[in-house]
């Protein structure tokens, strides 16, 4: 039996809007294919992780406080992380995780939050807390380079991030990585870094399929093809969403 390992980021602090839903949905994928799925957790406190032993590393968002308390703890691991990186380690990183894997995120109040610099990009808030990017979003996505397919989530920030060089997708409606940005978040082959959260995962099938096969043949060396599974049920909710959003 095929497996695959998932390493998730500080469960009791990055959870907002439901991302730990994309573990789930993970989870439900890998096993409805027979697939074994491991999922460890690592939290301040908990014996250091070798981040390059691990498939898939994810993280959720969180709010300022919690970004200012994690970043001190994730520094510690920066050239670990760098290395899986360069690995081809999966990283799923949501909202808060996408802003910390940046150069910085700069507060409401000016205070600057160092990230790991792993990627270019940098955030900044706004200074009226009431003003955000918030809502349904859509984009375009390639993430075969072959044919693109529609990436729907939620998004809720009020961090704008700046230099993504490498966007995730093209955004068709909301906002993306500030007010009225044409691109959002961050992408390279085993890197999705975005303010989608929803959770993202659970609305969006083809992007858990890339993340498994991903994985499967980066451990296995070999060309995998996945078994279909029913996804009539998402598909049409999907189709209802993209339908109203047109409007």
């Amino acid at each position: 039996m095929k497996e695959i390992k998932i390493l998730y980021l500080y469960p009791d602090m990055l959870e907002l809007y439901g991302d730990y839903g994309n573990i789930q949905v993970l989870k439900y994928r890998m096993e409805s294919r027979n697939i074994n799925c491991v999922i460890d957790s690592y939290s301040i406190g908990d014996t250091p992780p070798d981040f390059s032993s691990y498939d898939i590393v994810f993280a959720g968002g969180g709010a300022d406080n919690e970004q200012t308390i994690l970043a001190d703890d994730l520094v510690k691991y920066k050239e670990n992380i760098k290395a899986a990186v360069q690995n081809g380690v999966f990283f799923l990183l949501i909202c808060g995780a996408y802003q910390l894997f940046g150069k910085y995120y700069k507060g409401v109040e000016g205070n600057i939050i160092p990230g790991l610099e792993i990627f270019p990009y940098y955030t900044e808030a706004i200074a009226d807390r009431k003003k955000r990017c918030i809502g349904n979003i859509v984009l375009e996505v390639d993430l075969k380079n072959d044919k693109p397919t529609k990436v729907i989530g939620f998004e809720n920030h009020g961090g704008q991030t700046f230099g993504s060089l490498s966007p995730f997708g093209k955004v068709l409606y909301g906002n993306g990585n500030s007010f009225g940005d044409k691109q959002e978040g961050f992408f390279m082959g085993n890197v999705i870094a975005t303010y989608l959260h929803g959770p993202l995962l659970s609305k969006n099938s083809e992007v858990s399929d890339y993340i498994i096969k991903y994985c499967l043949e980066r451990k296995y060396q070999e060309n995998i093809e996945l078994k279909p599974l029913n996804d009539d049920f998402e598909i049409k909710c999907r189709e209802q969403m993209l339908k109203r959003l047109k409007k």
